[in-house]
C-alpha cells in the first residue's frame, strides 16, 4: 500500500473513478461529459459522490451514473478494499485526495495522470526510508 496526499484537479480524479470501474460499459456521450460521474452507494467498490446538485441518469451493472454539479467530495474504495481514496474540494474544481493504494490503483491514478511513475519512485523511496529509520 503506498499513502497519498496529493492536489487533484476533479477532472482527473473523475477518470480515474471511470477507468478503475466502468470504462469499457460507460456510454460514450457519458465519458465526453465533465459532470457525469459513476457512483456504487453500497457493497465492496462504494463510491460515492458528494455534490451540491446531484441528478441520477442511468445504472448499468452495479454502477449508477450521475450529473453532479459543485462536487465537494468523492469517495471511493476499491472491490477488495486494498484502496481507500478521499477527494476533498478545496477551491473550484481542485482538491486534496488523502488514504491508500493498491498496486492496481497505483497504475490506475497513473493512467488518469495523477501521479507520475517519478511521484511513484519518490513515495516508495520516503516509506523505505521511514521503515528503516523506525527499525533502528
Amino acid at each position: 500500500m503506498v499513502e497519498i496526499n496529493l492536489t487533484v484537479h476533479l477532472n482527473k480524479m473523475r477518470t480515474f473513478l471511470i477507468n478503475s470501474t466502468c470504462r469499457s460499459f460507460m456510454p460514450k456521450s457519458y465519458l465526453k461529459n465533465p459532470d457525469i460521474f459513476p457512483e456504487k452507494e453500497t457493497g465492496p467498490g462504494a463510491i460515492y459522490i458528494e455534490a451540491v446538485d446531484k441528478v441520477t441518469l442511468t445504472k448499468k451493472y452495479d454502477i449508477t451514473f450521475v450529473n453532479a454539479k459543485d462536487v465537494l467530495g468523492i469517495i471511493y474504495v476499491s472491490k477488495s478494499g486494498n484502496t481507500k481514496l478521499k477527494w476533498r474540494q478545496i477551491s473550484g474544481k481542485i482538491g486534496k485526495l488523502t488514504g491508500t493504494a493498491s498496486a492496481n490503483s497505483i497504475a490506475n491514478l497513473i493512467d488518469s495522470g495523477i501521479l507520475t511513475q517519478e511521484q511513484i519512485k519518490n513515495m516508495l523511496l520516503k516509506e523505505a526510508e521511514t521503515s528503516s529509520s523506525e527499525e533502528q
